[in-house]
Formats: C-alpha cells, sequence, structure tokens
C-alpha cells in the first residue's frame, strides 16, 4: 500500500494503519530514542507512549511541511529529551557517535523490511561540512540542547543557531539532489 495513502488511513483513525505504520517505524524510532535515553526498557516506554501521541494527535500532521517518518521522529527525539529532562539525567559523554547511529540505520536500509525514509543517510551526512557533521550529531543524535552545543563547541549560541539552520538547508539540497 502506497505510504500516502497509508498516512491519509490513519489520519481517519484507521487502526489498520496504524498496525502498518507501527510495524514500518517502531523499531527505527525505538533506536532512535534508545540512542538519547541508553535503556532499552525505558526506550520501549518512551516508543509506545510516541505512537499513543500521534494517534491522538494525527491531524497535527501537514505533509506540506515534511515527510510522515521525520514527524515522528522529531516527536519521539523530544519526548526522549523531555524523560532525560525530567530525571535531571545527563549522560552526554555516553550517547553514541553520529557514526555509529548513520551505521545502524544503514545495516536496516539492507534488509528488505526497511523504509526509504532510512536509505542513503549516510550519503546525505558524508556530503556534510565537519561542522555540520559536529552540529548535528549533537543536536540529533545525542540529545543536546543549543545551548549546550554551543558550551561543548564553545562557540556562540547564535553560532549554533545558524549554522543548524544551516546544516538542515544543506541536509534538504542533499535529498532533494537524490
Amino acid at each position: 500500500m502506497q505510504l500516502d495513502l497509508l498516512v491519509e488511513q490513519f489520519k481517519k483513525k484507521d487502526s489498520t494503519a496504524f498496525e502498518k505504520l507501527h510495524a514500518m517505524y517502531a523499531d527505527n524510532i525505538c533506536g532512535v530514542i534508545n540512542t538519547i535515553v541508553k535503556n532499552d526498557a525505558l526506550s520501549q516506554e518512551i516508543c509506545q507512549d510516541v505512537f499513543i501521541k500521534i494517534w491522538n494527535n494525527c491531524d497535527s500532521y501537514n505533509s506540506s511541511k515534511g515527510r510522515f517518518f521525520t514527524w515522528i521522529l522529531n516527536i519521539a527525539r523530544n519526548a526522549a529529551i523531555d524523560e532525560i529532562r525530567s530525571r535531571s539525567y545527563k549522560n552526554d559523554k555516553k550517547n553514541l557517535s553520529a557514526d555509529f547511529f548513520v551505521g545502524i540505520l544503514q545495516n536496516k536500509a539492507d534488509d528488505e523490511t526497511s523504509t526509504v525514509d532510512t536509505k542513503g543517510l549516510r550519503k546525505l551526512i558524508e556530503n556534510l561540512k565537519e561542522k555540520c557533521v559536529q552540529i548535528i550529531e549533537l543536536l540529533y543524535f545525542r540529545g543536546y540542547t543549543q545551548k549546550d552545543a554551543a558550551e561543548e563547541l564553545d562557540i556562540p549560541l547564535g553560532t549554533v543557531k545558524t549554522r543548524n539552520r544551516s546544516c538542515i538547508s544543506q541536509l534538504r539540497e542533499n535529498m532533494e539532489s537524490k
């Protein structure tokens, strides 16, 4: 079934569509959460909460603003960061590097059951400048806030914000050229 049709059925509260989307994305979403919280059981729990949240807020998804997977990914990332902050837990140094995370996604991309959303992520990131890879790793793979990233990289907060926007724009360009 085509993804767009599946998402439309999901937005109409079709439980079968929800089950299919969960089967397609749950492993990847749980993996992203686990790179932030570093706890398998907690990752599973947050992942389930994320899927409940997207079910309850399915009307807020707008395809003109981005892909469905990206929408879920942002909700999952925010939920994981909220969990870490709620427990006053900082584990910055133990988080995995972006290279390891991309390796996980690349292995899943080789699997027949993988989704289009994970394919080619390594290439998209490899084409970025080192400062972009640093910013993306800290903000999106390690769960740093922009302020934390500024302190870690010893650069002004405004520079982090500007680089983040610029790097995300470059990623979008890379995606469009694929």
